[in-house]
């Protein structure tokens, strides 16, 4: 149904403002009628363009439920209505072409700003674009064209009887059971899940699409887990279980590429990427080494016993931490935000965080050396902590004497070594363990007026694809942060951290575990009006973030204060 209030005909209108200067486009802004043939939708202008050179204008198209016309089972769950939304989204940036600036994702399913099907079967459609407008004046004829005569039928595509149905319950399906396994994992006892038969390897650093001729997945016989999904059956692979798993292999062969979907896999996947079953936990947080980054007020006494000029370790902070601060700032900040699980590749980590090998302790004694290794705590943190660890090594042996796991992957082929790990990590090396216990991590209580979203007066919130979010005033610089998976999702973490602070859940007292608990409820994906209150009312295309992002950026905001450290 559409407003009682909608403007009914838009083409007319725009036909008479042709010529008018430019600024006249704001006055379409509120709510049209779109005629759908034997239909009707909603089509409110959100906000019009007061200059061609402007970003571009916003709009809101809403479908009925008897409009979209969608059998109640393609949404009968939040989950399922995500996955609807998100092929809608795709379907709608394949008919509208360059024009409409439609935000379909690439191959992960996140909910975004752009579709969303509501609770009653109706759905919405957001997007951008620039009103025609040479000489700065009004083009009517050409916006007639692209409002009132490509936007219906991009709309029309939209109903349930010109979509393939068979394609779109796929699509639903093959999202339903991802979310299922992914929810099964921790009752598993595993972190992560990767089928039989899925293709890992992408074509390039840049085209995230599956490889062409790539070696498929194949579970070694140890690690093989069968699991029943709602609408995949039964199907097997490697279940990759919890406590410490190391991924170990020759240069080449596969080790970050297996780390790498196992990063992914806390998103759902299209059908056709490959890793439609290749599942982590949603709190495994990939974390690494991040030379210059700031940190604020961290307890890195864990891994740093002591710091050149009086600096307290369990009361860090710096403007420009170097590889190992950065990196065990990073561990800290991933488990109080929650993390169960961390994935580290030792290519991206700060090698003397990670170990000290026997002739190095040899040579510079204990009371020199600052550091506790990573290796000496990576037990503990499962243990007393009940955080896993998934680590790519290739040169760390001594990594072999606190695995619970090894994985072998060569030529992209996996297989259990475990057991040959253990004969070889039998053989003594002279090194000895320098740190034993994981101690409970302090939470920081944030003050609220350091994470300042505002701008010339609004809310200002912007990203330079995954390398910057632009909050307010402020550019956090998030290229390390592995798990924004494009520039809406960025968005989407400012738009968050704009939330944790206008709806009063960072408050002077609250830790940041506490806000970020609030933030959830917020947002979580059964609560209608979730991605209204992410908007707060800025029109941008955004994808919602899961709270590890949200953390992330926030921990490198420079300006950033924290009021005070508190226990537990």
């Amino acid at each position: 149904m559409t407003s009682t209030s909608a403007r009914r005909d838009l083409a007319a209108t725009l036909h008479e403002l042709h010529g008018a200067p430019y600024a006249r486009y704001r006055s379409l802004q509120g709510s049209w009628v779109l005629p759908l043939g034997d239909a009707e939708a909603e089509l409110r202008v959100v906000r019009a363009q007061a200059d061609p050179f402007a970003p571009p204008s916003r709009f809101e198209v809403r479908l009925g439920a008897g409009v979209l016309a969608a059998p109640s089972g393609l949404w009968s769950s939040p989950v399922r209505a995500r996955a609807l939304a998100a092929h809608l989204a795709r379907t709608a940036a394949v008919v509208a072409g360059a024009e409409l600036r439609i935000d379909a994702g690439g191959q992960e399913v996140l909910r975004r700003t752009s579709c969303e099907v509501l609770p009653d079967g109706s759905a919405v459609l957001r997007f951008a674009a620039h009103l025609p407008g040479p000489r700065r004046r009004v083009d009517g004829r050409g916006a007639a064209r692209l409002l009132a005569g490509e936007l219906p039928q991009v709309v029309a595509a939209l109903r349930h009887d010109a979509l393939d149905a068979a394609e779109v319950r796929r699509f639903v399906d093959t999202v339903d059971d991802a979310d299922t396994l992914r929810r099964r994992l921790p009752e598993l006892g595993l972190v992560a899940f990767v089928a039989d038969g899925a293709v890992l390897a992408r074509r390039s650093g840049v085209d995230p699409r599956p490889a062409v001729g790539a070696v498929p997945f194949a579970a070694p016989p140890q690690l093989r887990v069968e699991v029943d999904l709602p609408h995949a059956g039964r199907v097997s692979g490697a279940g990759v279980p919890e406590g410490v798993v190391l991924v170990v292999g020759g240069g080449f062969h596969g080790k970050s590429t297996l780390l790498r979907a196992l990063e992914a896999g806390v998103n759902d996947h299209v059908p056709g990427d490959g890793r439609e079953l290749v599942v982590t936990r949603s709190d495994a947080v990939a974390v690494r080494a991040e030379d210059g980054r700031a940190v604020t007020r961290v307890d890195v006494g864990a891994f740093v016993r002591s710091l050149p000029g009086g600096l307290d370790p369990a009361d860090f902070s710096t403007a420009e931490a170097s590889g190992s601060t950065s990196q065990a700032a990073a561990v800290l900040e991933a488990v109080e935000a929650g993390a169960g699980v961390l994935l580290l590749d030792e290519d991206t980590t700060a090698t003397n965080l990670m170990v000290r090998d026997a002739r190095m302790q040899a040579l510079v004694a204990k009371e020199r050396e600052p550091l506790n290794p990573f290796v000496d705590l990576v037990r503990s943190l499962h243990r007393d902590r009940g955080v896993s660890t998934v680590l790519v090594v290739g040169s760390s042996g001594d990594y072999l004497d606190v695995a619970d796991r090894v994985l072998l992957m060569d030529s992209y082929v996996p297989s259990d070594v475990t057991a040959r790990a253990r004969e070889v990590a039998a053989r003594p090396t002279g090194r000895v363990a320098e740190a034993g216990t994981f101690p409970p991590v302090r939470h920081r209580v944030v003050d609220p007026s350091s994470v300042d979203a505002s701008a010339r007066g609004r809310v200002r919130v912007a990203a330079r694809g995954t390398d910057a979010l632009l909050l307010g005033e402020h550019e956090v610089d998030v290229r390390a942060v592995r798990q924004f998976v494009d520039a809406p999702h960025v968005v989407g973490a400012g738009l968050a951290l704009a939330r944790l602070v206008g709806a009063g859940h960072l408050d002077s007292r609250r830790t940041l575990a506490q806000a970020l608990d609030l933030l959830d409820a917020d947002l979580a994906e059964d609560r209608p009006g979730a991605l209204e209150r992410l908007l707060g009312g800025v029109a941008v295309d955004a994808a919602v973030p899961r709270r590890f992002e949200v953390a992330a950026a926030l921990d490198r905001l420079r300006g950033l204060r924290v009021l005070r450290l508190t226990e537990g």
